[in-house]
C-alpha cells in the first residue's frame, strides 16, 4: 500500500515505545498467562500455548498496563497487582474469542500459525476457549475489584452480541455503514475500551481519567479494525497474521467493500451479487475485487476513517498530564493506522 496515503505525522506511530515502558509489567503478565493456562487435561495447555505463544504484541493487555500506569500519573503510585491480573484476564478473553471466531469463520490461519481448529478440531477449540474465559473470570475475582469485574463481564457480553449480529449480516450487501460500525464497535473496539477502562479502575484513577481512557480505547479499537479492513485488500498476510483476502473469500462485508460497492453501483452489481450475496466465488475473483476496491479509493477512504478515530483516541488523552506513558499511547494510536502503509 502506498505510504503516501498517510500523513507524515501518522507514519511516525509505533508500538515500540509503549512496549519498552511496559517491559517489566508485561513480563509479569506473561508469567500469569503461562501459569493460568495450565491444566491436568494435556490438550488444554497444548492448544492454548499454540495461540497464546504467537500473541505478537499483546496489544490489549499492554493497553491495560499502560492505562494503569498513565492513570497513576494522576492518581499517585498505585499498586499494580490488580492491573496485572486484569491485563492477563483481557488476554484470555481475547484469545478465547479468537478460538471461537476461527471456528465460526472457518479461518485457516491465526497470528501467523495454522488455526487451532484445523489441528485439534472445532469442538476442542471451542471448549478450550471456554476454559480461557473461565480463567479470565477467576483472575478478575482475585483482584477484588467489582467494578473492573463488571467492566470486563459486560465487555464479554457485548462482544458476543457483536459476533452474532455480524453472523446474521456478514454477507449482506445492503448493510449500512452505521450498522457495520456498530458491529465492529461491539466485536472489536469494546475489548480495547474495556482493557483501558479496567486498567484505570484497577489503578484507582479519578472518574474523569477512567472515562477518558475508555474513550481512548474505544476509538483506538475502531482505528485498528478499520485499518485491518484496509489491510485485507491492500496489505500482506505477514502484516495481518492471517491470509490477506480472507474477508472477501469468506464473503464478509467490511467497510472497504461497502465503499467500493457504492462507488461501482450500476457497473459491477452483478459481480458483487455473485461473489458476496450468492457466495459464488472463483479463483480470480479476489484479484478483481482488490482492483476495484483499491481503484475506487475505497481503501484510502477506509484509512481516512481509521485516521479520524485515531485522532479521537489521542484527543481523549488530553485530560492526562504529559508523560512518557501518554506519549506512547498517542504513538500507538498513530501506529494503528500507519501499519497499513
Amino acid at each position: 500500500m502506498d505510504a503516501a496515503l498517510l500523513t507524515p505525522d501518522r507514519a511516525k506511530g509505533d508500538v515500540d515505545a509503549l512496549a519498552r515502558l511496559a517491559k517489566a509489567d508485561m513480563a509479569a503478565v506473561d508469567a500469569l498467562i503461562i501459569d493460568r493456562m495450565q491444566s491436568q487435561v494435556p490438550v488444554i495447555p497444548l492448544l492454548a500455548e499454540h495461540i497464546v505463544s504467537a500473541g505478537g504484541k499483546r496489544l490489549r493487555p499492554l493497553i491495560t498496563v499502560a492505562a494503569a500506569r498513565a492513570a497513576q500519573m494522576k492518581a499517585g503510585d498505585a499498586d499494580m497487582a490488580a492491573p496485572l491480573k486484569l491485563a492477563a484476564a483481557v488476554e484470555f478473553i481475547h484469545t478465547a474469542t479468537l478460538l471461537h471466531d476461527d471456528v465460526v469463520d472457518g479461518s485457516e490461519r491465526r497470528r501467523g500459525k495454522v488455526a487451532a481448529h484445523l489441528i485439534w478440531g472445532s469442538a476442542t477449540s471451542v471448549l478450550v476457549g471456554d476454559f480461557l474465559f473461565a480463567r479470565a473470570f477467576e483472575l478478575m475475582v482475585e483482584t477484588g475489584t467489582m467494578r473492573a469485574l463488571g467492566i470486563l463481564a459486560q465487555a464479554s457480553s457485548v462482544i458476543a452480541q457483536g459476533e452474532v449480529l455480524q453472523l446474521t449480516r456478514a454477507h449482506d450487501l445492503n448493510l449500512d455503514q452505521e450498522t457495520y460500525l456498530r458491529i465492529v464497535s461491539a466485536k472489536t473496539a469494546e475489548l480495547f475500551a474495556a482493557a483501558a477502562e479496567a486498567g484505570a479502575v484497577g489503578a484507582g484513577a479519578d472518574e474523569v481519567v477512567v472515562v477518558a481512557l475508555r474513550n481512548y480505547g474505544l476509538n483506538l479499537g475502531l482505528a485498528f479494525q478499520l485499518a485491518d479492513d484496509a489491510l485485507d485488500y491492500g496489505g500482506s498476510s505477514e502484516a495481518l497474521g492471517k491470509n490477506a483476502g480472507d474477508d472477501f473469500r469468506e464473503g464478509k462485508v467490511t467497510l472497504p467493500l461497502l465503499f467500493a460497492v457504492a462507488r461501482t453501483r450500476g457497473r459491477e452489481d452483478a459481480f458483487w451479487d455473485r461473489t458476496i450475496n450468492k457466495g459464488q466465488r472463483l479463483d480470480d475473483d479476489f484479484r478483481r475485487a482488490r482492483e476495484l476496491i483499491i481503484g475506487t479509493g475505497a481503501v484510502s477512504a477506509t484509512l481516512d476513517a481509521a485516521g479520524a478515530y485515531a485522532d479521537a483516541a489521542k484527543a481523549a488523552l488530553s485530560v492526562l498530564p504529559k508523560s512518557d506513558w501518554r506519549a506512547a499511547l498517542e504513538s500507538l494510536a498513530d501506529f494503528a493506522v500507519s501499519r497499513a502503509a
